[in-house]
């Protein structure tokens, strides 16, 4: 279906023409291809400085070779914002083993390769040699993970923070829309931006540490985490807990002659402002201009989707929420997602189905305890592991009456929860009325939940609450699900190599899955992204949190060995499960019993019928003449035994 391009914001010196304009005020450069939906970053910020009176312009997915692309729509009055896309530019080119990815749900046509490796720093370096000295402004999901020092697994090596590669002046990071307002604002005053430097939720460099308007804390230099594993550590770990927007200090880190200075994070939007964010004048589709390169995929996944909050106070150690929304929820009210959802059933392709209402995780509308919005998140430990708060607040109620009103809408016949349901945070509910509301209304036939691992500290590790929990969660899930009649399966997500996950630990995982007799089709290698405590794991061999030594599955075989462990079944898998079995010292998983993972290697042929026997008696006698088996000969008064009922 064809949209007015009218609609977007302009994307050509045509589309600005159309609007008589004869000059703009900011260019938004993405990553992504241009799709004007609030699942997208560009789109948000793009629309946020439009509502407040902003000229903005997009150049999306820009060809990077050349400074001319840079410049086709003229020079902007203000300043140029930049963002890799949606996710990082090397996850969304790489896999966990650093293999090319064929294709990207983010571009037209899923055609891989429309954005460079390091996306921020090209970007930012090609507008500088387009337009020398103009204010540059980079932000998004790549720049916010990168902004201090950092390990970069792609290059096995610690990169300084992307704000000097990038030759930027400010960094945004988090959501960025408050930042990048007052920014725009500051801006537009005449304001130079080199002495824009006490933004919340920003970065910038100087010459020395007292430009910082903020109380602060140093951590070790950029020198200093890239010599030393311990200086890194002990770095990422204040990084992790200054990143509260109550409690947080700034934090400065040397890079040479020059100081990084990480102003404390923005406060979370209010209500009111996630509202406004949301309700923004948004097509919710992709630009008309790739109709003809077969749209840009990753639109479907949320082209009937609805967003209500932001933050995760789960805090799970591989996941890179925690260090950019921040772990305080914040949601938007029933009103607004309830205009969203009509707004969505006057969409021409509405089939009646609202796919998700969720977020970072779906259940959580509130703080996790009245403590947090007076003081900030707990420094010494996490809400729901390894066991929950006792001042967790874990009541849905809001939530489900949120939904039960979505389901009451005219020309809505489902709503579906897709993105997230904390099992742990669910089973902490004392009332339970929202679980079967979950079993009798919104499961689309599975539901996807994320134990993990089965092994205690390996889930220690993973900042995850133990098995228990979940098997659980797993048995009143099927329980309920036989009271209402309904067939509707479990998934449970399950991680490999992630760090402290010994071989002898992937082995039990192994052992769990076959007695749940469940194998996963798909298996999720630990992918080290930047910022995560589990990625400073696995970079430096040591818990940030405690700086204790953690075993590290590294190498690409020990990496196949435990992948392999998941998938026992497959036959390309068999060589390397013996392998782990006999490293382990766990043959006897290999045989014929149901605790087995595995055949023997070399098995017996199978035994002709009546083998035995001549082994023991010999050959049976034959009757003459015919060559068939002699009947035996029976005794008088012998009767057949009659069959037991």
């Amino acid at each position: 279906m064809a949209f007015d391009r009218a609609l977007f914001l302009p994307v050509s010196r045509e589309d600005m023409d159309l609007r008589g304009w004869d000059f703009y005020d900011f260019l938004l450069i993405t990553g992504d291809a241009y799709v004007d939906h609030p699942s997208f970053g560009a789109a948000i910020i793009g629309r946020i400085l439009e509502a407040e009176g902003w000229r903005v312009a997009v150049l999306a997915q820009p060809d990077w070779r050349s400074p001319d692309a840079f410049a086709s729509l003229g020079r902007p009055r203000l300043g140029v914002l930049i963002g890799a896309g949606n996710i990082d530019s090397m996850v969304a080119h790489y896999t966990a083993a650093k293999k090319r990815r064929h294709d990207d749900a983010y571009s037209p046509g899923r055609r891989a390769g429309l954005r460079p490796d390091r996306a921020t720093v090209v970007y930012s370096n090609r507008v500088r040699e387009a337009f020398g000295n103009i204010p540059i402004v980079i932000g998004g999901l790549e720049a916010s993970l990168r902004r201090f020092a950092h390990y970069d697994y792609w290059e096995d090596k610690v990169r300084r923070s992307v704000l000097f590669d990038a030759q930027a002046d400010i960094l945004t990071y988090g959501m960025g829309e408050a930042a990048t307002l007052e920014i725009a604002a500051r801006l537009a005053s005449g304001t130079p931006v080199g002495e824009i430097t006490d933004v919340r939720g920003t970065c910038v460099a100087a010459g020395y540490p007292g430009v910082c308007a903020y109380p602060r804390v140093e951590v070790p230099s950029f020198e200093e985490v890239s010599a030393s594993k311990r200086s890194y550590a002990r770095a990422n770990m204040i990084e992790y807990q200054e990143h509260d927007a109550v409690s947080g200090r700034a934090v400065i880190q040397k890079h040479g002659d020059r100081f990084l200075i990480v102003n404390p994070p923005a406060y979370p939007l209010s209500t009111a402002e996630l509202d406004r964010v949301a309700e923004l004048p948004y097509v919710r589709e992709p630009h008309p201009m790739y109709d003809s390169q077969g749209g840009v995929p990753a639109i479907e996944e949320v082209r009937f989707s609805v967003t209500h909050n932001r933050g995760c106070f789960g805090a799970c150690n591989f996941c890179s929420l925690a260090f950019h929304q921040g772990r305080t929820v914040s949601c938007r009210s029933h009103e607004s997602v309830i205009r969203e959802v009509k707004a969505l059933t006057q969409h021409p392709g509405f089939k009646g189905y609202i796919h998700d209402v969720g977020g970072p995780s779906a259940t959580f509308r509130r703080p996790s305890c009245q403590k947090q919005l007076k003081h900030g998140m707990c420094r010494d430990r996490a809400c729901l592991a390894p066991e929950p708060c006792p001042n967790l607040d874990a009541n849905h109620t809001d939530y489900m009456l949120l939904l039960r009103k979505l389901r009451e809408i005219p020309k809505v016949k489902k709503v579906f929860i897709r993105s997230g349901i904390r099992f742990d945070y669910l089973m902490k509910d004392p009332s339970g009325e929202f679980f079967t509301d979950l079993i009798q209304h919104h499961i689309s036939g599975q539901l996807k939940v994320a134990p993990e691992h089965c092994v205690a500290h390996t889930l220690d590790y993973m900042g995850k609450p133990h098995i228990e929990v979940y098997e659980k969660f797993r048995e009143k899930y099927n329980r309920l699900n036989r009271r209402y009649g309904k067939e509707q399966f479990l998934v449970p997500y399950l991680i490999s190599s992630h760090p402290g996950c010994t071989l002898e630990d992937a082995v039990r995982l192994a052992e769990w899955l076959n007695r749940q007799g469940h194998m996963p089709e798909q298996v999720q290698d630990f992918y080290p992204t930047p910022g995560t405590l589990a990625t400073c794991m696995w970079h430096t061999g040591l818990d940030p949190r405690t700086m204790e030594p953690v075993f590290v599955p590294k190498t690409p075989h020990d990496k196949a060995l435990q992948r392999a462990l998941m998938q026992w079944r497959k036959p390309q898998n068999r060589k390397l499960v013996l392998e782990a079995l006999r490293r382990t010292g766990r043959e006897e998983l290999t045989g014929y019993g149901k605790h087995c993972l595995i055949k023997p290697d070399k098995a017996p042929p199978p035994q002709a019928a009546g083998a035995h026997r001549r082994q023991a008696f010999g050959p049976r006698p034959r009757e003459e003449g015919t060559g068939k088996p002699a009947r035996p000969v029976r005794k008088k008064g012998w009767a057949k035994p009659k069959k037991k009922k």
